[in-house]
């Protein structure tokens, strides 16, 4: 097997020159509009929780418009993989209201139609592992190994150019999170691509709490070794746990107030498994110390992230633990005892992960944010089932840092985040013409200027 055929494929999709959006979208011209129980010690962990509600959409309602779209085929991404064809799509007030058939839905009056009868509706692209909807040069504190300290919540540039470009891939939401020069990085923040103020795009923070455990923080100052970085990260765990219980214990009367500690306060969520840890880990042995210390032992809400290399022969372990496996920036990987070339997500399917479970990254900028859909084509082409495509861009990674209340598919309720392509986003022949977040049209390829 080579890679000649993926690389073909890339080579497919055409780029435009950016064109910077209006500050106030407008309906799309891209389509034609018209009015219109408690567990024993050293049992496995089951990822992840119920998720608690997120925060509120910012968008005031008063001023979302309505729309009916009108389009060829909807690709819901519901836990059914429900598709309508000929269908119709119901946006009101930053939310779907209602998707069906033409035939079985009425457009209220008042409604913009748009015309999309030969474009495919698809949720919003959701990617686990961003850094560029910050500031690049604030993605690392190097002063201290675990440095909890840092939140890029207050990096967050909502209209830079990276996070607008995400748009013209049909990306809506991403988990924005610090590098991985340290063991324990600091606080991630999740948000939407479209909006003027950071109360705008907010959708979670603390988003995850992102965790290093091998390659960069390796180089750490004069360099250290895996058995240290594992002492030091299970140490700092444990001394927010400790906080945690005795704060806990106050709370309830059970004991004396402890000193207010601001290092450890933001663990206290992480602890009671209201957001997770998402883990920048890779190769076997290191994916097996991910597993053991953060989900068995610490009984963490662990998210892999990354899931490189050989780390694939674990997925035993993921499958059993009901763990979420995000792949990416990698997509293969040479498995030099069978002397061949296997893509990575089939790989940790085919070794046992849930075929539910498995989702994939780009860890922007190392792949730009709005090629999020081109890591679902590598996963197609070397293995991963077609229908798990589209899944793996939405479905799989909201459910896996637990928003998908708000998103991660087309159904009545969600927010109306959603784009409307050529095609299937798995063939990298299609293209993303109009992207919706928040009910709102937040990318139009013509009146925009066609970006990816």
């Amino acid at each position: 097997m080579t890679l000649a055929s993926c690389a073909l494929w890339s080579l497919c999709t055409l780029a435009a020159a950016e064109t910077t959006p209006p500050a106030t979208p407008v309906a799309p011209a891209a389509v034609a509009v018209a009015a219109g129980p408690a567990r024993s010690e050293g049992e496995p962990v089951v990822n992840p929780p119920a998720p608690k509600p997120t925060r509120p959409s910012g968008l005031p309602v008063a001023e979302a418009p309505r729309y009916a779209i009108v389009c060829q085929k909807v690709f819901t991404a519901s836990m059914t993989d429900e598709v309508v064809h000929n269908a119709v799509i119901l946006v009101k007030d930053g939310r779907i209201e209602k998707v069906g058939r033409q035939s079985e839905v009425a457009i209220p009056a008042g409604y913009q139609v748009i015309d999309a009868k030969s474009l495919w509706a698809v949720p919003g692209l959701v990617d686990c592992h961003d850094h560029v909807g910050g500031g690049l040069q604030d993605l690392n504190d190097g002063v201290y190994l675990s440095n909890p300290g840092l939140d890029s919540l207050n990096t967050i540039d909502p209209e830079n150019a990276n996070v607008r470009n995400a748009l013209a891939g049909g990306v809506t939401t991403v988990l924005v999170i610090p590098g991985s020069g340290n063991n324990m990085s600091g606080f991630g923040t999740i948000i939407k691509t479209w909006g003027r103020t950071l109360d705008e795009v907010l959708v979670r923070s603390p988003g995850s709490l992102k965790i290093a455990q091998s390659g960069n923080p390796e180089r750490y100052w004069y360099g250290i070794g895996r058995s240290f970085m594992n002492w030091n990260t299970r140490d700092t765990l444990q001394r927010a746990r400790d906080y945690h219980h005795a704060m806990t214990a106050f709370e309830q009367g059970r004991g004396p107030k402890p000193d207010f500690n601001p290092y450890f306060e933001k663990f206290r969520g992480l602890l009671d498994r209201e957001f997770p840890v998402t883990v920048h880990t890779q190769i076997y042995q290191v994916v097996a110390e991910t597993i053991q210390m953060l989900n068995d032992e610490m009984k963490l809400w662990t998210v892999l992230d990354h899931s490189e290399f050989d780390a694939c022969e674990l997925g035993a372990e993921t499958g059993k633990r009901d763990m979420y496996v995000i792949v990416g920036p990698r997509s293969i990987h040479y498995d030099r005892r069978d002397r061949e070339i296997v893509g990575l997500c089939a790989e940790w399917l085919r070794t046992g992960s849930d075929i539910d479970k498995i989702g994939v990254n780009t860890d922007a900028p190392v792949q730009p944010q709005e090629a999020l859909s081109m890591q679902a084509t590598y996963a197609v082409r070397f293995g991963l089932p077609r229908d798990r495509g589209i899944p793996a861009l939405t479905r799989v990674p909201a459910l896996a840092l637990g928003i998908y209340d708000r998103v991660g598919s087309i159904e009545a309720g969600k927010d109306a985040d959603l784009g409307l392509w050529t095609g299937d986003p798995v063939d990298p022949a299609s293209a993303c013409l109009v992207t919706l977040v928040n009910g709102r049209v937040a990318y139009d390829a013509k009146t925009m200027g066609r970006r990816f």
